[in-house]
């Protein structure tokens, strides 16, 4: 898993925990029966006792298994009462598969009837999911059926996560959202701030499910691509994602509100669908779903209910495809405006990306971003699209606040989008500038505060700018808001979680990361780093006869030495209690020395200058250097190094710098 996967599941859990009521980890989504099956299901070692006994912990899930096994479709001479002998009798692919979907079928069909969400309605759709998933990995030759069963059994199971545990519900979600024939997934993200996929994620590793059963909770709606962190996955999500899509054009959908799925060209190149006899799998599943539902003695919506759902999914198909065929110059084309901002937590790429698409969709010759310095009270040309639009001549591009007029001093102070021409503002800054005879100014909000002004104009083609497009670019620059907010506070968390609360020097995690990538560098540049281990003289002392108040300051004192004190590419960071650590970059003994000396004197000189402050105890340190060398296989190893050099400038009577070498 990348960085960047980690930091996207960072994000993806801060936006599921936001909108629940209780931590995840709380929260009784389904039973540990449950999942341990789920657990069970992808753990070849698995042995036929172990499943035994686990049926053996829940009375109405053994009293099934036997009801099963006795039955007139065994025709056994004898009465079968061992749950281990029922387990070998049926099959342990037949009986995990019955346990778990027994166990789902428990907790998904408690319900209120009245809510917008049927639970109901729900499991018979992960059902025929998981059956037909399973019926399409056996025709395929797939070596693991039951893993796409299971893949397929609760691949919506976000939808549950936001019904029972949201702070608003899934039935809310689909009251809210009328007619609204934007693709669901857009509509939760707008909603809850967070997908259904998302959510089914964060469930799948909080709970520490396989990562194939994941692979297939998080990407059945969109194939993940080859640099994925599930693209070793991409045949059991394509069979799931295929399932899916044939029971909701069947009128089987997880709801009755269900916009399309999208059938992706690439999950069909990975099926193969040609080789697959869909009315044999569709009897086969057909005949599965009845055996099931004697087997849970349980009534499913009825075909008639099922064929109105389909009727009304055929309907709302035909008219997104109505809709797409009239509007395809303007609101279709603009889902990759409204959608960019989300593809990324880093402005420099999903404004440009923004930009770049509105200059596609609505045929604008050039755009722009600007951003506001409130402190130096302009407007800055921050982005551009395309690349030309600004040459070097004209950059740096910005507006001083205190010089603007008329329409976009309006458009600033009343928050309005504006077109403004040469012909009513023939001095406008802008138009001189950049040479053009009007432009599109709309202003960029979050929460009614104002972070920037998105311009665009048709400086080269010359064609007229209409009002009616200041409302279809709105949403773009509202959501455009948005995802600069969140991308600022992204950046304010990640920083806040790669510093320490105290000295906000990088914290341990962070000096080991740094090591990491240093490690990886040539053994030329290797053969020139020093790691130094900085250790607070008597702290405890220190803290006992002052208390806790001055060792925290004198830590502070300590990090503010080592911030003022480093060299541009090298590093300082605490590394727990009265410890720091420093990496030096292109350097030797004498420098590494010398560079520890004259922390060491700095830290001596302010000591004494504070020592009536700490009840007359000069704060000092003692520094341990290690240079690299070829011994040490690990930056641990080059840590433990300095480690001990700092122990032997303590032994040796604290306040002085110890250096290790190759030659030491």
């Amino acid at each position: 898993m990348t960085d960047k996967d980690k930091d996207d599941i960072k994000l993806i859990k801060k936006a599921a925990q936001s909108i629940l009521k209780d931590e995840i980890k709380h929260l009784n989504i389904v039973s540990p029966v449950a999942l341990k099956l789920l657990r069970l299901s992808n753990d070849d070692n698995t042995k036929i006792e172990s499943l035994s006994q686990l049926i053996e912990t829940e009375p109405v899930l053994a009293a099934k298994i036997l009801n099963q096994v006795n039955s007139v479709a065994y025709a056994l001479p004898t009465k079968i009462t061992s749950i281990n002998r029922a387990v070998s009798m049926l099959g342990f692919s037949t009986v995990r598969q019955l346990a778990l979907t027994l166990q789902f079928h428990s907790k998904l069909t408690q319900q209120n009837s009245t809510k917008s969400f049927d639970l109901l309605f729900f499991w018979q759709h992960c059902l025929y999911v998981a059956l037909l998933s399973r019926r399409i990995a056996v025709a395929l030759k797939y070596p693991d059926p039951d893993l796409v069963y299971t893949g397929g059994l609760i691949h919506d199971i976000g939808k549950v996560v936001l019904e029972n545990h949201g702070r608003v519900t899934y039935s809310d979600f689909i009251a809210s959202i009328g007619n609204n024939k934007h693709s669901t997934q857009e509509q939760e993200r707008s909603f809850f701030g967070i997908t259904h996929t998302d959510m089914g994620h964060v469930f799948c590793l909080e709970w520490q499910l396989p990562a194939s059963v994941t692979a297939i909770v998080a990407c059945h709606h969109n194939q993940p691509t080859e640099t994925s962190q599930f693209a070793e996955f991409k045949t059991e999500i394509a069979i799931v994602a295929f399932a899916n899509y044939i029971a909701w054009i069947q009128g089987i959908g997880s709801a009755n509100y269900d916009s399309h799925p999208t059938l992706q060209s690439a999950l069909l190149q990975t099926l193969g669908i040609d080789r697959l006899n869909l009315e044999t799998l569709l009897q086969q599943v057909d005949q599965d779903m009845q055996s099931t539902q004697e087997f849970y003695d349980t009534h499913l919506p009825g075909l008639t209910t099922l064929r109105a759902t389909l009727v009304k999914a055929t309907i709302n198909l035909s008219q997104i495809s109505e809709a797409k065929a009239f509007t395809a110059d303007t609101s279709n084309r603009k889902s990759s405006c409204l959608t960019a901002p989300h593809h990324s937590l880093n402005p420099k790429d999903f404004i440009p990306r923004t930009l770049e698409a509105l200059q596609d969709e609505f045929s604008f010759d050039r755009s722009m971003m600007f951003m506001i310095d409130p402190k130096r009270r302009c407007l800055i040309a921050s982005y551009w699209w395309p690349k030309s639009i600004l040459p070097a001549e004209l950059q740096p591009f910005e507006v001083d606040i205190s010089g603007i007029s008329g329409l976009l001093l309006n458009c600033l102070r009343a928050k309005k989008a504006v077109i403004i021409d040469a012909k009513t503002e023939p001095g406008n800054s802008i138009i001189q500038r950049l040479k053009t005879t009007e432009f599109i100014a709309i202003p960029v909000l979050h929460h009614n505060n104002l972070v920037g002004l998105l311009y665009a104009d048709n400086s080269l083609s010359e064609k007229p700018m209409h009002e009616q497009l200041l409302p279809e670019i709105m949403p773009i620059a509202y959501e455009l808001g948005i995802a600069m907010f969140n991308a600022k506070q992204y950046g304010q968390e990640k920083k806040h979680a790669q510093l320490d609360h105290l000295t906000q020097l990088f914290n341990k995690r962070m000096v080991n990361n740094f090591l990491v990538e240093t490690f990886q560098e040539d053994a030329s540049i290797l053969a020139n780093i020093a790691v130094g281990f900085i250790d607070i003289d008597k702290f405890k002392l220190l803290n006992d006869n002052c208390g806790h108040q001055a060792g925290d300051d004198a830590l502070k004192i300590v990090a503010d030495i080592l911030r003022h004190s480093i060299r541009p590419g090298d590093f300082i960071g605490r590394y727990g209690g009265e410890e720091f650590l420093f990496v030096l970059k292109n350097t030797n003994e004498a420098g590494a020395k010398g560079y520890a000396e004259r922390i060491r004197s700095e830290i001596e000189r302010r000591g004494k200058i504070l020592s009536q402050r700490f009840h007359g105890q000069i704060m000092t340190v003692s520094i341990g250097v290690a240079m690299y060398s070829p011994r040490y296989g690990r930056y641990a190893d080059m840590i433990e190094a300095a480690d001990q050099a700092m122990y032997r400038a303590k032994n040796e009577g604290r306040n002085r710098v110890v250096l290790l070498s190759d030659k030491k």
